[in-house]
């Protein structure tokens, strides 16, 4: 078991710095976002992100083109979740309220990477506890990695132990993304980002769109 985790951090980690190189080399002369990037993205944003089609924590099927009807950051994870996915979203939820204190309006999205426990009805509840206007996604095992693979997100759940089949843990990536009505994606944010560091970004953003 601890080589299977060990494993599995370092696919975690060989994913998360792969994605960093995707987000880091390469400049492009045209970008209108240049000044708010922190890093740029080789082959131009629209590596990242696209289509996807998920199911709504109200049980409606929603498109990419619904959910992201203004500034959204979306993030992936799970509600069994037990430390980095609730510390993310809390994070998220924070730069949400300082943003609408400024004016700006951003929809934080959380898409579960766990479909087979997060229901929709889950979700709302969990959704409802990390901030009220946050929107919870799932979907059928296919919609939901069509989504990951969309945004190069990476999860891989552990083997339940026997006896305990629904009390397993996911290894996941933990960036979360700003998509842009028009725009789509346009910037990635790492979990050492503040609040205030993600608020200030994507102030920027919305200001240059």
């Amino acid at each position: 078991m601890t080589r299977l985790i060990a494993m599995s951090a370092a696919a975690v980690l060989i994913f998360g710095l792969g994605i960093t190189y995707v987000m880091t080399m390469g400049k492009t002369g045209d970008d209108q976002f240049a000044q708010c990037r922190a890093s740029n993205v080789a082959g131009g944003a629209a590596q990242i992100g696209g289509a996807f089609t998920l199911v709504s924590e109200t049980g409606e099927t929603v498109t990419d083109k619904e959910v992201i009807d203004q500034p959204a950051l979306i993030y992936f994870g799970y509600t069994f979740c037990p430390d980095v996915c609730p510390l993310d979203g809390a994070r998220n939820a924070a730069a949400v309220d300082l943003l609408e204190e400024r004016g700006a309006m951003v929809k934080p999205v959380f898409i579960s990477i766990d479909p087979k426990r997060d229901t929709p009805e889950v979700m709302a509840e969990y959704t409802e506890y990390l901030h009220p206007r946050m929107l919870g996604l799932t979907g059928s095992e296919e919609q939901v990695r069509a989504a990951s693979k969309a945004y190069r997100t990476f999860f891989q759940a552990h083997k339940p132990t026997e006896g305990e089949e629904e009390f397993y843990l996911v290894d996941h990536s933990t960036m979360t993304y700003l998509s842009l009505p028009q725009h789509g994606f346009v910037e990635f944010f790492r979990r050492d980002v503040t609040p205030e560091q993600m608020a200030d970004r994507v102030q920027c953003f919305i200001d240059a769109s």
